[in-house]
Order: C-alpha cells, then sequence, then structure tokens
C-alpha cells in the first residue's frame, strides 16, 4: 500500500536535540515567517484573553440521565459544536480520571526510557507504527518539533503487539485498557453525530464499514522544551485526514491551537480530565460539510516538554467515502468526488500536515 520503505534522511530525535542544550533551533525546524507562531511575548495578562474560552465544553452526564429536557440540550451543544466549531471538549465522558492518567504517565515513562531503548522501535513510513520523529517523506522538508509514538489497536487484524513499546506487562495493560475506552467513546459519539443529523444511529457507523471493521491508532505526541518557540511549531497546521479524533491533552502546558472563524489562532485551554473531541475530514466528507473538519497546530514551550494522546477513528481503509445519500438533495448536492481512506491518508503521509489543501482538491466541480 505505501511506496516508501525508509525515511528520506537520517531520523534525527528531537528530544536528543533538546537535551543538548542547544541555544538556537537548527534550519530544518525553522518555519517560513507567514507559518511561525504569533506568541504572546510572555504576557501573563493575555491568560485569560476571552479567545481561550470559545471552545465548548459539553458535559456527556447529560446523556445518561432521565431528564428529557438536558438530555435534548445535550444533543443540541454537541450538534451546534460539529458545525460551528469542529472541536469541542467533553467532560463526564465515562473514562475514569485515574486510567487518563496513568495512560499520561506510561507514555511519560516511555519518552524518558534511555534512547537507545527507544530507537529499538524506530518506525518506517511503511506503517508509521513505533517511534517517530517525522510526518511525510519529502526530502529536505521543513519538520515540526516533535517526536511521537503510533500505534493501530483495531481492527484485530492489524493489532501487532511486537511494534508496542518496551514496557511492564502491567503498563501494557494500562494501553490496552485506555484504547478500549477511547473505542466505546468513539462509537458512542458516531451515534450520536447520526441521530444529530437526523439518520438512523448506526448510519455513521455503517459508512466506517462497522463497529468490527472501523479503524482506532494512537499517537502519542512528544514535544521536547524548545530554546527558540517562536519559530517553529510542534505540529504543522492541518485539518485531521481521519473521522474522530479524541485528544488527552497535557493539562500543564497548553499548546493546542485551532483556527477560529475569524482565522484567528485560538489556544485550547483543557478543562481538568476533559478529552478534545474534532471532527476529521472523513465526517466531513460524509456529511457533505453539515460538520466541519477544522485546522489546529501545535505550540511548543521553552520552558517544559509536554505530551498529549490522540486517538484516531477511521474508517476501514478501502470503503468508498462519499457524502451520505440522505443529506444529498436538490438543494444542497454532493460536494465531493469518492474517495477511500487508504488513499486519502497516503496524501499526508507523502506531504506531511498541510492545512486542508487535500479535502479542498476533492470538491466535486461544479
Amino acid at each position: 500500500m505505501n511506496m516508501f520503505q525508509d525515511w528520506p534522511e537520517p531520523i534525527v530525535r528531537v528530544q536528543s536535540l533538546s537535551q543538548s542544550n542547544l541555544k538556537a533551533i537548527p534550519n530544518r525546524y525553522v518555519k517560513p515567517l507567514s507559518q511561525r507562531p504569533n506568541l504572546p511575548s510572555q504576557n501573563h495578562h493575555n491568560k485569560h484573553n476571552p479567545v481561550t474560552a470559545a471552545i465548548p465544553i459539553i458535559d456527556l452526564g447529560g446523556l445518561y440521565t432521565n431528564d428529557i429536557t438536558l438530555h435534548a440540550k445535550t444533543l443540541d451543544e454537541i450538534s451546534k459544536a460539529c458545525k460551528e466549531w469542529g472541536f469541542f471538549q467533553v467532560v463526564n465522558h465515562g473514562m475514569s480520571p485515574q486510567l487518563m492518567d496513568r495512560a499520561k504517565e506510561t507514555w511519560r515513562d516511555f519518552f524518558h526510557l534511555p534512547m537507545e531503548l527507544k530507537n529499538m522501535h524506530a518506525n518506517s513510513p511503511k506503517t508509521y507504527e513505533g517511534y517517530g520523529s517525522r510526518l511525510g517523506v519529502e526530502k529536505g522538508a521543513i519538520l515540526d518539533w516533535s517526536d511521537y509514538y503510533y500505534l493501530h489497536y483495531c481492527p484485530l487484524s492489524l493489532k501487532d503487539y511486537t511494534k508496542w513499546p518496551s514496557l511492564s506487562l502491567h503498563r501494557r495493560e494500562i494501553l490496552e485498557d485506555y484504547c478500549k475506552e477511547m473505542v466505546k467513546l468513539c462509537e458512542n459519539l458516531m451515534s450520536i453525530l447520526s441521530r444529530n443529523l437526523g439518520l438512523q444511529e448506526d448510519i455513521l457507523q455503517n459508512a466506517f464499514g462497522g463497529k468490527e471493521e472501523s479503524g482506532g491508532c494512537l499517537r502519542v505526541n512528544y514535544y521536547p522544551k524548545c530554546p527558540q518557540p517562536e519559530l517553529t511549531l510542534g505540529l504543522s497546521p492541518h485539518s485531521d485526514p481521519g473521522g474522530l479524533t479524541i485528544l488527552l491533552p497535557d493539562e500543564q502546558v497548553a499548546g493546542l491551537q485551532v483556527r477560529g472563524c475569524d482565522d484567528a489562532w485560538i489556544t485550547v485551554e483543557p478543562a481538568p480530565h476533559a478529552l478534545i473531541v474534532n471532527i476529521g475530514d472523513q465526517i466531513q466528507m460524509l456529511t457533505n460539510s453539515i460538520y466541519k473538519s477544522i485546522e489546529h497546530r501545535v505550540i511548543v514551550s521553552p520552558a517544559k516538554e509536554r505530551l498529549s494522546l490522540a486517538f484516531f477513528y477511521n474508517p476501514k481503509g478501502n470503503i468508498p467515502i462519499e457524502p451520505l445519500k440522505e443529506l444529498v438533495t436538490e438543494d444542497s448536492p454532493a460536494l465531493y468526488s469518492s474517495t477511500t481512506y487508504d488513499q486519502y491518508r497516503q496524501f499526508m503521509r507523502t506531504q506531511g500536515p498541510r492545512s486542508k489543501s487535500h479535502i479542498a482538491e476533492l470538491r466535486s466541480p461544479r
């Protein structure tokens, strides 16, 4: 499926660069002027800037109550967030705070292992599974200031324990439980999104290939501290190529920024033990752009490392993805031509993160 056996250049671990106490970052991490983050000059009165509060925080507890009004209000909040924001935070989502903390701790332990142990898990562009430091295989590309670990959790046919990190059995069980809970939450959200579109609750899930065949993978992002955060990014602007993303953010260090409606970058301040949900390109296509996948990026910190866990829930690779026939009418004709997730993902893996250029190319000619 992937033309690339190996990376075009020797891999440099950003964590090693960060630990070598350099004063200036290498040129290959310096973004062009137009892409550099406009960081507040450490003026802390900016902390309560109203834009930081903008992303909706939704209490999913309202869905598990007998209060019909509260139930309807919660569904409505989710619907609004998917249409207007493409991003929202959820609390009372059913995942135990202990499990969330342990999962983060487990991955922190991994990234603090000696480099030679981590490098035993080095990934290749063939599957991306394992320990990585770049997205995209373009030679000479400007890179992001981050390392990561990527692994497949489902469908079962893709789950490969030899690709999991070297951790104690107990630690592996934590990761297993974490991913299992994530899948449950994604399945839940898929049926809520379907119902909010006025469809039967399994329509979106079936468009992904059904529960058995849908894909789930985990990408753990590690952003080492950076001596010149104003020149680079932890992750360049992109919308997620997959279906649904659930992010467990670093509560200590904010870094995720979402592009607001006026093109301003809004920093997401995570609520305690909240998860951040965002719509990916596949759901934007399936819903014929009723739900939007929104560009986001990550800024890095001069003082602190940052760790986040992104769980991606995706359609089966070879199913045609196109606007659902129930949502295509004379007044709103299909906006996208058919593609498969395998074909779609190939773009990100070749070019790396590129704003929303890819989904734009799939818009059907009018």
